[in-house]
């Protein structure tokens, strides 16, 4: 199949280079172009999934990868691992081939049958969809005869697009069903392994050897190692982080280190260290390690102690657990060398932290957080295309509910987000009705407001949460003891708790508004209506009730006058704020700088790109002070951390993904690519670079790669982009300071101001696109 990423790292070479001729920039231009104009050459539909999942035809055997295709499992001997699809219909979703500018499907054909022959012989024994007028290719749902528990069925499709006609079949893809099967039920995959060598490997004292993997992982080690000797024992230490050149042995907090005792065997052995279980990871509410893969512990470094005889990098191998992965399905670069570091930090600190198969909060505890996996959720989404482990932890979430009120509402922004990226409206369906209390309707006030702390969490409330005790505020993590101004409320930027919250109910107004959405998309649309006014009228009560008019800013209660950051970064990131009190807002927000957690900060960043100050979010994102994404890769760890700094939490973790919001914030606001429409039908691009001079991105989404390149000079302002077939996108560009001419593809084309400082561009077609705006000649 054809590589789409190559013409962009291509690219990506030549506009690195330290002097970019215009013979480059040409070159570049056209190899790009006519490049990725062929992306799906074969005129075939490929990229197919299963509820959303693309190797249900791939088995393991405790975490590796076998030779063994899933309609094959029974003849293996050993245990295999390999994803099972849980419900009785499952979807079907898949990227459209073409070659042709404003290409999209019209017609699609899906075929389904119970063994290989008929289903690459066209006969849909199970189901034949026949020719079905639709541009929809993501979460079509299976409409065939009823599914077998423990059987492989076999499907395929072909499409019609306006362009070019009916296209060819698909490869088949295989699938097998669990052994019980439901309306809806999510489906995932195994955890997976990885064999690594150390990437550096030394000896700094006499029979030490210290191996550095490069980067933290969760995983388990082996050794091969040689002793003449008849009871030699080597002790070896596994850790994050260093101490003069050795595995730190108290690193503090909940930064991990182990030794073990590994007595040898004469001659030369190969030992698999057995890793010991944390008491506090592995408590009833935690996600336990599955039996095929084992215990495991974060380390980067390996220290071997003892080591009598020479050792080499291949005697050492790290088997890193995670999730099943793309490294290439994403890309980034730009010219600020800092943000790119950032960028490949939460990348692979979502990767890493995905070794539970659910998101959760990090090592010490193991246990899912709806604040954790809003965060992970949509950063795993800027850089795979994967959407089961989304899935499958908002279900546990839904059901295993944490105490913070903010927390309980984000249930349901997680809920929208699955939707809106996937366009599979099945787990809403299944849901809805359980998901309809965490809109906490029932602690609204006789003043309209939500409270904690007012005598409305009945127990019938909190059965309708699945919740065992009260839930409470919090606002950020943690609000007292520690973090920034210790005496002022920690990382809560001194906020003032009150009966009525501000930062609790911005998340209320949040919560109808999606709602009101989540309602369409199941069909009931009167309750759409009825939450959609709700929220309207809601957002008025709230401006007049926490707007401080005369000093121009939020506060953290109707009772009182103090204002944070966290009251202000709500309601401007939910869109809560009138367009003519914008600005007043960030600029009080300015002045409080980081004054949040790196969990806040991902609200902070959202209100920022909200308001278009491109500039002021990239000194956010790259700045290098002790309150920063830099100061993680400064002070030694390579996935992201609970706090910015080890003086800011005593004890903090070194692999927390909720520290990844660039990895959502790059591709989604600065390059500016979100859904505008579930599925991603219909695109928004918005780049917002301020001061970068140029930027390359690869976006993954269900219907395939965008790939954008924007050029950011004082003359000019250049976007190349890729649009994937069956997509359309409204493009949104930076407004210039100079008489200006905006053309697309060599047309010079009409544009208009809208949503204040960005020039609208229009909305594109799929295909290449080049839009240029320069200088208009007097």
């Amino acid at each position: 199949m054809y590589n789409e990423r190559l013409p962009y790292v291509t690219f990506y070479f030549l506009i690195n280079m330290k002097k970019r001729s215009i013979l480059c920039l040409i070159l570049s231009v056209f190899f790009a172009f006519n490049s990725v104009s062929m992306q799906g050459v074969g005129r075939r539909p490929y990229g197919l999934m299963t509820d959303l999942m693309e190797y249900t035809d791939k088995t393991w055997q405790n975490g590796y990868v076998t030779n063994v295709p899933i309609w094959q499992i029974d003849t293996a001997i050993e245990p295999l691992q390999y994803a099972l699809i849980k419900s009785a219909r499952p979807s079907f979703s898949w990227i459209v081939a073409g070659e042709k500018q404003n290409t999209r499907q019209i017609d699609y054909r899906i075929v389904v049958a119970d063994n290989y022959n008929d289903a690459v012989s066209e006969k849909g024994t199970m189901w034949d969809s026949g020719w079905i007028k639709s541009r929809q290719s993501a979460g079509v749902v299976y409409q065939g005869v009823t599914l077998q528990p423990n059987k492989v069925y076999f499907w395929r499709v072909k499409t019609k697009t306006n362009t070019e006609g009916e296209s060819e079949w698909s490869d088949a893809k295989a699938f097998r069903t669990a052994s019980s099967l439901s309306d809806y039920a999510p489906s995932y995959y195994p955890l997976v392994k990885t064999m690594e060598h150390p990437v550096f490997l030394n000896s700094p004292f006499q029979n030490v050897y210290m191996a550095d993997f490069g980067k933290d992982a969760f995983g388990q080690l082996t050794l091969t190692l040689l002793t003449t000797q008849e009871n030699d024992t080597v002790l070896v230490h596994l850790g994050e982080c260093l101490f003069n050149g050795r595995v730190k042995r108290k690193p503090g907090g909940t930064i991990r280190y182990n030794c073990y005792t590994l007595p040898l065997m004469k001659g030369k052995h190969t030992y698999h260290i057995k890793i010991v279980k944390d008491e506090r990871n592995t408590k009833s509410n935690a996600i336990l390690m599955p039996s095929y893969i084992g215990e495991v512990m974060p380390f980067r470094y390996c220290e071997i102690e003892g080591c009598q005889t020479p050792l080499k990098q291949e005697d050492i191998i790290r088997e890193t657990v995670n999730y099943p992965f793309d490294d290439n399905a994403s890309f980034f670069s730009c010219s600020n060398d800092t943000l790119n570091k950032i960028w490949d930090l939460c990348k692979y600190s979502v990767k890493a932290t995905s070794f539970a198969g659910v998101y959760i909060d990090g090592d010490r505890e193991r246990t899912p957080y709806a604040a954790d996996a809003l965060i992970n959720q949509l950063s795993h989404y800027g850089v795979d295309k994967e959407y089961s482990m989304a899935r499958r932890s908002y279900l546990y979430i839904l059901n295993h509910p944490t105490w913070p009120t903010e927390w309980i509402l984000q249930t349901i922004l997680i809920a929208w987000n699955d939707y809106l990226y996937t366009g599979d409206n099945r787990m809403l369906l299944s849901t809805y009705e359980q998901l309809k209390p965490y809109t906490l309707m029932q602690l609204k006030a006789k003043n309209g407001l939500i409270s904690t702390t007012t005598g409305l969490q009945t127990l019938d409330f909190l059965s309708s949460i699945k919740s065992k005790n009260k839930i409470r505020d919090i606002v950020d993590w943690f609000n007292a003891g520690q973090g920034l101004n210790e005496k002022n409320g920690g990382e809560a930027d001194g906020f003032v708790f009150t009966d009525y919250n501000a930062v609790t109910n911005a998340y209320f107004y949040e919560t109808l508004k999606e709602m009101a959405w989540i309602a369409k998309a199941v069909g009931k649309d009167d309750e759409a209506k009825s939450y959609s006014q709700q929220a309207d009228d809601f957002k008025n009560l709230y401006n007049h009730l926490f707007f401080n008019e005369q000093k121009g800013f939020y506060q953290d209660g109707i009772s009182t006058t103090h204002a944070s950051l966290h009251s202000n970064i709500f309601p401007l990131a939910f869109g809560m704020v009138p367009r003519g009190k914008q600005q007043s807002i960030l600029s009080y927000i300015k002045t409080r700088k980081m004054a949040c957690s790196v969990y806040g900060a991902q609200f902070l960043l959202d209100a920022i790109y909200h308001v278009g100050d491109a500039d002021y979010g990239l000194q956010m994102l790259t700045k290098t002070d002790d309150r920063s994404w830099y100061n993680m890769l400064k002070i030694g760890s390579t996935i992201t951390l609970e706090a910015w700094d080890n003086k800011y939490k005593i004890n903090q973790d070194w692999n927390h993904v909720w520290g990844s919001a660039p990895a959502n914030i790059i591709p989604q606001k600065l390059m500016g690519v979100e859904p505008l429409t579930p599925g991603y039908c219909l695109a928004k691009i918005k780049p917002q670079l301020g001061n970068l001079k140029w930027a390359d991105a690869i976006i993954p989404t269900v219907k395939g790669n965008i790939n954008i390149h924007v050029e950011n000079e004082a003359q000019f302002y250049l976007i190349r982009l890729f649009i994937p077939i069956n997509m359309d996108a409204e493009l949104y560009l930076p407004l210039p300071s100079f008489k200006y001419k905006v053309s697309d593809n060599g047309k010079e084309i009409n544009t208009r101001i809208k949503e204040e400082s960005f020039l609208y561009v229009g909305r594109l077609t799929s295909g290449s696109h080049q839009v240029i705006i320069s200088m208009k000649k007097a």
